[in-house]
């Protein structure tokens, strides 16, 4: 018997192995999938300034996580928009002040008449009159006090200031006018010497030379004076205090001064011509001048002698240390002078002859003032007097 040859190994499985199959990473791989980043990135969506303000926040989901910036273009104008913004809001905040602490300029003083002055024949504006030579804080009145005198009726002088509650009166109303004069620490100064008579005194005039008011305020314990001021027509005008307090140890004469505007239609009047004379009452002053025509600058003799009906008057009450009392103010700007009386009044009665040393500091028109008083009576009378 033959023998049976050995079988052949069986061949192997024809079905394919694992490792005929194609493998795994034939398999389009999961990278080949489009990956998450390929989506358009938070990046591409409008920044978050492009939102309602109102609806930005800063939540970090809600922005990418590299947040681009806005284009050059794009942070100028909200750079111009934030200061714009800023600056009407700074605008907005400020407002009026009361008074002369703000020491505002010419502009200020221009654009402030033109919002109370009439439309049609308005009264010329002290704050542009020709020929003044103010002080840039002030609007008016250089030279406007007599040389005795240490201020020329600006706002402040050596420290010291003219603070007033308010600006603008009521027309045509008698008005309770409140003020306060500062020293250099801002605090009120409550310490004056008397003056004439007077702690204080203050005048009102008019830009036509008009409305003239003499009066003497009272002061409450701080430091606030009241003066009450009658009924005052439509226009503008130029309020002086003249007083002595104490600065750096001395007793100091000192003028200060504050421009008024009172709102309304307003017809300028047109100054007298120059004369000799002036009337009140039935009173008639006649002016001489033993010494010639008053000249800028020098001191003059100025004479008064008062009648009434042709004959003299020899009756005159003392008022304010004299019997007579002369405030002068100068044709355009407004300048203040005060003519000092020559001699005392005695225990008697004065007139007909009355004598003043005036020195007015420039040339032109002035319109003086001559207040006296007889039988408890106070009269005030205009003269127009011309300066070479």
């Amino acid at each position: 018997m033959s023998a049976v040859p050995p079988r052949p190994p069986a061949p192997a499985r024809s079905r394919p192995s694992a490792q005929s199959r194609p493998p795994a990473q034939s398999r389009p791989p999961a990278q080949s999938r489009p990956p998450a980043q390929s989506r358009p990135p938070a990046q591409s969506r409008p920044p978050a300034q492009s939102r309602p303000p109102a609806l930005v926040r800063s939540s970090a989901q809600s922005q990418p996580a590299v947040q681009p910036r806005p284009p050059a273009q794009s942070r100028c104008a909200l750079l111009v928009a934030g200061l714009t913004a800023a600056a009407l809001v700074a605008a907005s905040a400020c407002g009026t002040t009361t008074g002369p602490t703000r020491s505002a300029t010419h502009a200020d003083e221009q654009a402030h008449a033109a919002s109370t002055s009439p439309a049609a024949h308005p009264l010329p504006s002290p704050a542009a009159a020709p020929g003044t030579g103010h002080h840039p804080g002030t609007g008016v009145g250089a030279a406007s006090a007599p040389a005795a005198l240490t201020s020329d009726g600006l706002t402040q002088a050596d420290g010291v200031r003219l603070v007033a509650a308010t600006t603008t009166l009521t027309p045509d109303q008698p008005t309770a006018f409140a003020f306060q004069i500062q020293g250099s620490d801002g605090g009120a100064i409550t310490s004056f010497t008397p003056d004439q008579d007077e702690l204080m005194h203050l005048y009102l005039i008019r830009s036509d030379l008009t409305g003239f008011q003499h009066v003497h305020p009272t002061m409450a314990p701080g430091g606030t004076w009241t003066a009450h001021l009658a009924a005052t027509p439509s226009g503008f005008y130029r309020a002086y205090v003249s007083f002595r307090t104490r600065i750096a140890g001395r007793d100091t004469p000192l003028v200060l001064s504050q421009l008024i505007a009172v709102p309304g239609p307003a017809v300028p009047v047109p100054l007298p011509a120059p004369s000799g004379l002036g009337a009140v009452d039935g009173y008639t002053l006649t002016l001489g001048a033993p010494q010639g025509m008053p000249v800028a600058g020098m001191t003059r003799p100025i004479t008064v002698m008062v009648t009434r009906d042709g004959r003299p008057v020899t009756d005159l009450q003392p008022y304010l240390s004299s019997y007579a009392h002369v405030s002068a103010f100068h044709e355009g700007d407004l300048a203040f002078a005060h003519l000092h009386p020559e001699g005392s009044t005695g225990a008697g009665r004065g007139g007909p002859d009355l004598a003043f040393a005036a020195n007015l500091p420039r040339a032109g028109n002035w319109r003086l003032f001559i207040q006296f008083q007889t039988a408890g009576i106070l009269h005030t009378a205009a003269v127009t007097v011309p300066v070479a």
